[in-house]
């Protein structure tokens, strides 16, 4: 989904509207991971955020990568990842599972807020505690005898009554067993292999071949409406979008692109991510899955 953001995203080259802020390094912990951000993506060339959201594959919108260089807010994990893979390990070549760790270590530290208010209190800041409740006084359970007698020459006392007196409890109400709470839809994949056309395959210049993959839903919404879009622009041409499905939880499905090879010498890798029937990008945490092969 789009997300959005107040920070401008010009290209590399010439830049227009207004100049980004960055972030102040000192102010803060998430400012400090957003600085180092900044550090990484001028090492890597300095692409804008579309050009990582595109162009490069990065599964995280532009405005969210965007937001995550600002510095205001820390931003998620899979945000922060996929700033960090397009850049590390796709355009810089370092190692996956090294910069996975080391940026990982970088986002936790950034979450720790240092706030004081959760800090356990000295036993003298302890605040005094509250004086028992007074109880009122309960009359005891008893046998009130009320007597009155009328003196009259020759009539002795003249019992008038007897007045029983006892406190009751009231009893408890009954116990009712838990509403089950109903769990909340799941939207998820999973890639699971290459059927034609593994990465580093061969073409001819010029032919056509088709591209298949298998994906299965790991969530529990069935999807309807939902096609791969391509993600960027290289010598090999290939369609916009495909179709999905329908596809019930739990099944596999296989995608196939039909791809036509560049004229000329090279290497083709596309990106596609799933999205619905408007474009919107679906299932943002997930990495887009790809053709990579040589046209020679």
């Amino acid at each position: 989904m789009a997300e959005s953001s107040g920070l401008e995203d010009e290209g590399a080259g010439s830049r227009r509207g207004r100049k980004p802020i960055r972030p102040d390094p000192e102010s803060g912990p998430v400012a400090l991971l957003a600085h180092r951000l900044w550090q990484l993506k001028e090492q890597a060339g300095d692409p804008s955020f579309a050009d990582m959201a595109a162009r490069l594959g990065a599964a995280a919108s532009k405005s969210s990568l965007a937001a995550a260089a600002r510095g205001s807010a820390l931003p998620t994990w899979e945000t922060t990842w996929e700033f960090v893979r397009v850049l590390a390990v796709d355009r810089l070549g370092q190692d996956q599972d090294e910069a996975r760790r080391e940026w990982r270590a970088y986002w936790e530290q950034a979450g720790i807020t240092g706030d004081s208010a959760n800090e356990a209190r000295m036993p003298d800041q302890l605040p005094p505690e509250p004086p028992e409740p007074s109880v009122p006084h309960r009359r005891p359970r008893k046998l009130t005898v009320l007597a009155t007698a009328s003196g009259v020459v020759g009539v002795g006392a003249v019992l008038l009554a007897w007045f029983l007196t006892f406190g009751a409890d009231e009893p408890a109400p009954p116990q009712t067993a838990p509403t089950p709470a109903t769990p909340a839809p799941r939207d998820d994949s999973a890639f699971e292999r290459d059927v034609t056309y593994p990465d580093g395959s061969v073409v001819k210049k010029g032919s056509d071949f088709d591209k298949t993959w298998r994906i299965r839903n790991t969530g529990t919404v069935p999807w309807q409406d939902r096609y791969l879009t391509r993600m960027n622009d290289t010598p090999c041409r290939a369609p916009k979008r495909v179709g999905i499905g329908p596809v019930l939880p739990g099944e596999p499905v296989d995608i196939t692109v039909r791809v036509r090879a560049s004229d000329a010498p090279g290497r083709c890798k596309i990106f596609w991510k799933m999205t619905d029937a408007d474009g919107t990008p679906l299932l943002a945490g997930k990495r887009p899955i790809f053709l990579d092969v040589t046209v020679a």
